[in-house]
């Protein structure tokens, strides 16, 4: 597997490993502007709503870039969002 789409599509093989899971067009969206940023040296700067799947669309570019990354996020507790 070579790109985040083969990860986190339809034959994603977390299907195995995380029975409820199921692919998500936002979240491929998102990994793939991820990936897009790693292969152009470019900042990227991404706000997803609560189950897009965040965590898998930014840490599958990353490992697979091969490059250090740092990784910032905030998050707001469910009570405070609106």
């Amino acid at each position: 597997m070579n790109n985040v789409s083969e990860f986190l599509g339809e034959q994603s093989p977390f299907q195995d490993c995380f029975p409820h899971f199921m692919p998500r067009q936002q979240q491929i969206d998102m990994a793939e502007a991820v990936e897009s940023a790693l292969e152009n040296t470019t900042n990227l700067v991404v706000e997803a709503g609560t189950g897009t799947g965040k965590t898998f669309a930014y840490l599958i570019p990353a490992l697979l870039s091969g490059q250090k990354v740092i990784i910032s996020t905030g998050t707001k507790n469910l009570q405070d969002q609106h």
